[in-house]
């Protein structure tokens, strides 16, 4: 029982680890699923972080922050939009210098307001996104199995981490169910024929390219007002990355994605569970080896445990419009 209750208590820690990358994921998704690809997660992480601390400070309001962070967000997502969709970049030299930008950046600017190295002040309960403790989960803990799953895995999480579940049928019901769906897939996959039934190509990319903004934003103010309190410089420590490779692991897929997010969660909870174990005949772990369990799990199913992934066909391919 004891080790049952351990590995709910893992599973729980990894649930809240894996709220970021699960937000990033679908945002990619929808991004990619229009054709325009988007290695600038990482960058937007950290934008939406920074902006939604910054001003939760300065407000004392959660819900500013996470306005303020969304904003930012969407933002920098249209600037990825313009170069990608009007002036037809590279796609992944743009998201790369987004990248670069919002890493150096929010660190320049949150220094020079609070000269604490880049990191925003702490901020106070009433700034945050707390956990929201679900009716009887306190007393209905004590029941063996289903207590410690409902008490652990089913309450006490935030607003954001419920909305990130919701969102992932949502999303499959969005892409799947609906004609806006149906034409932002086929954006991603011939936008060609798209034009030709007289559907405004750059609308529909435009559109998709908003909501990743949006969702990715959410996974930025999940990180600095709900799972910590406070910004500090590169706090997205590479999930931005980990959350393209989920989705190429999930083929551009809601339910996998969120499968696969879960898993990449998981390791990380475990990782931390992990530090300054003595494993037998292994000995002590080294933390270092411990922590770059998520990392090595990304290259290793990269590597050969995916299949064949196919992205959309028009993916990183600009449109242009047949005169």
């Amino acid at each position: 029982m004891e080790t049952f209750d351990a590995f709910i208590v893992i599973f729980g820690s990894g649930i809240r680890l894996g709220v970021p990358l699960i937000l990033a994921c679908l945002a990619g998704l929808w991004s990619e699923r229009s054709g325009v690809v988007d290695i600038g997660l990482e960058g937007k992480m950290l934008s939406g972080a920074f902006a939604a601390a910054t001003v939760a400070t300065f407000t004392g309001s959660a819900w500013a922050g996470l306005a303020g962070g969304v904003l930012a967000t969407v933002a920098v997502s249209l600037i990825h939009g313009y170069a990608s969709i009007d002036q037809r970049a590279n796609q992944i030299v743009s998201g790369t210098a987004i990248n670069m930008v919002a890493d150096g950046m929010t660190a320049l600017v949150g220094n020079a307001i609070w000269s604490q190295g880049g990191r925003t002040p702490q901020l106070p309960a009433t700034a945050l996104f707390n956990a929201i403790d679900l009716p009887f989960a306190e007393s209905f803990g004590a029941v063996p199995i289903l207590g410690p799953i409902y008490r652990h895995l089913i309450s006490g999480h935030d607003i954001v981490t419920y909305f990130a579940f919701a969102l992932v049928p949502m999303t499959y019901w969005a892409l799947y169910r609906t004609r806006f769906g149906l034409r932002l897939r086929a954006v991603g996959e011939n936008p060609a024929a798209v034009d030709t039934a007289g559907i405004s190509v750059r609308g529909l990319r435009y559109s998709a390219v908003v909501i990743c903004g949006v969702l990715v934003g959410l996974s930025g103010v999940y990180l600095s007002i709900a799972q910590a309190a406070y910004f500090q410089p590169h706090m997205s420590a590479g999930k931005g990355f980990i959350a393209l490779a989920a989705l190429v692991f999930a083929k551009w897929r809601p339910w996998p994605a969120l499968a696969t997010c879960l898993l990449f969660g998981f390791l990380d909870a475990l990782s931390i569970r992990l530090q300054g174990a003595v494993l037998p005949v292994i000995g002590p772990v080294p933390v270092q080896a411990i922590e770059a369990l998520p990392y090595i799990l990304t290259v290793v199913l990269l590597a050969g445990f995916i299949g064949k992934a196919i992205p959309p066909k028009a993916s990183g391919v600009p449109y242009v419009k047949e005169r």
